[in-house]
């Protein structure tokens, strides 16, 4: 029985992740997902979050994803997201700047577009942050 899994998780601009992997965790859009090797097929959007994945060596890879598509073969996982960043790449300082300029749009919104879009950049934000506090945790 396999024991690793191929796991690639590409952005639009780039591959972020790409390697064998024993267990994957990621937020799914109603829950947490957990992967392990043969889990069975599956397509599922996912939410802003983080992406945990366990290597072969026991040590741990973490990728911020602001949503995206989350594709599961017996012997693979792919994500796909708009968005990723390697958790050792997140700035604070520049999540932090990004929510308060959320923010600030979210109080001039002048219609439901721009209060949706507003709405959905700070969740994006706080997702951000909570990953990135979560990565500094296990280090």
């Amino acid at each position: 029985m396999a024991t690793t899994m191929r796991v690639d998780v590409v952005s639009a601009e780039e591959s972020i992740f790409s390697g064998e992997a024993k267990f994957v965790a990621l937020p799914g859009e109603v829950g947490e997902l957990g992967i392990l090797p043969r889990h069975t097929p599956l397509i599922s959007r996912i939410k802003a979050g983080s992406v945990r994945i366990e290597m072969a060596d026991g040590s741990e890879e973490f990728v911020f994803v602001a949503g995206g598509i989350l594709e599961v073969q017996p012997d693979g996982v792919t994500v796909l997201s708009d968005t990723a960043v390697r958790g050792k790449d997140l700035d604070d300082e520049k999540a932090n700047e990004a929510k308060r300029a959320a923010e600030e749009a979210l109080k001039n919104a002048k219609n439901d577009i721009d209060i949706a879009k507003a709405q959905s950049e700070l969740a994006v934000m706080a997702a951000q942050i909570a990953a990135l506090r979560k990565y500094r945790q296990k280090r």
